[in-house]
């Protein structure tokens, strides 16, 4: 059921009710990676990562607020942010009851507040300042939980850029809403680029960028390791670790010391061991 009503801001909001409309279906089925992929678009639930996207300058092409839960707080006035976009005329904006939400989001509740966005594109192009670069690359990641987590660890050591190489069909896309949720908004500070491992590995030679490879077989502990200057470090999937192909081009190899009965850590974790000696180092 739709209708219109023009509210305080005279925007012009549709509410809907009713748990077959065909928004509502239409914004389900964005939970499978191929219909993303067909139409381009991805979701965005919580508020916090939200006011993230919009603080970053997405525009939504749909926004959904279920009144009832964002007056548990509205952080960083994303309602007001979504009024004006609508009456731009740049975002439709929707208000619809609990259940409607609890049907649409991952999270049920979610804080009230999902967001339909375009895909992310981004490319080499989007990142500077490489006299001085600090760069991850992720070699085959498995879990979005994961990438999510490392997003958020490289947004806090002020990494300038994510590199996601491997088998994309067989690894975490992008835009799975999993993955913006568990980096909780990061994703949308620390650019992503897409790529073979051909291509990034020629282009950091370009560059001038060093690549530092993570692998049990190291003969150097991180801690150790010369980590300052342009630099890319690398880290491969906890069931396969990195391949020939980044060992192969490697400038350096580190590895993690472990003294005890496993034989590797959570991929979030070494990455975020990592990342930080490269602060300290840099400090």
């Amino acid at each position: 059921m739709f209708h219109g009503t023009n509210l305080n801001m005279s925007e012009f909001v549709t509410h809907i009710s009713s748990l077959n409309n065909p928004r509502i279906k239409s914004v389900v089925r964005l939970k499978n990676r191929r219909e993303r992929d067909a139409r381009g678009l991805t979701v965005v639930e919580g508020q916090r990562e939200a006011a993230r996207a919009l603080q970053a300058g997405i525009v939504p092409q749909e926004a959904y607020v279920c009144p009832e839960l964002l007056a548990m707080g509205d952080e960083g006035n994303i309602r007001g942010s979504l009024h004006r976009l609508s009456q731009a005329g740049t975002t439709q904006l929707f208000e619809v009851t609990s259940p409607v939400f609890e049907k649409m989001a991952y999270r049920g509740s979610s804080g009230g507040i999902l967001l339909v966005i375009p895909y992310l594109k981004k490319s080499f192009d989007d990142l500077s300042e490489l006299s001085s670069a600090f760069l991850v690359v992720i070699d085959g990641v498995e879990k979005p939980g994961n990438l999510g987590a490392i997003l958020r660890t490289a947004d806090a050591a002020g990494v300038d850029g994510l590199i996601l190489t491997g088998d994309k069909a067989a690894g975490t896309d992008i835009h799975n809403p999993n993955v913006i949720r568990a980096s909780l908004g990061a994703i949308f500070a620390v650019p992503v680029i897409a790529a073979t491992a051909k291509e990034a590995i020629n282009w950091l030679r370009d560059k001038g960028v060093r690549i530092a490879a993570t692998t049990p077989a190291a003969d150097e502990v991180y801690t150790a390791a010369a980590l300052t200057g342009p630099l890319a470090v690398v880290m491969g999937s906890e069931s396969l670790g990195l391949g020939s192909t980044w060992l192969d081009s490697a400038d350096l190899k580190v590895g993690i010391p472990m003294h005890g009965v496993v034989d590797s850590l959570n991929l979030s974790v070494s990455t975020a061991l990592i990342l930080y000696e490269v602060v300290r180092q840099r400090n």
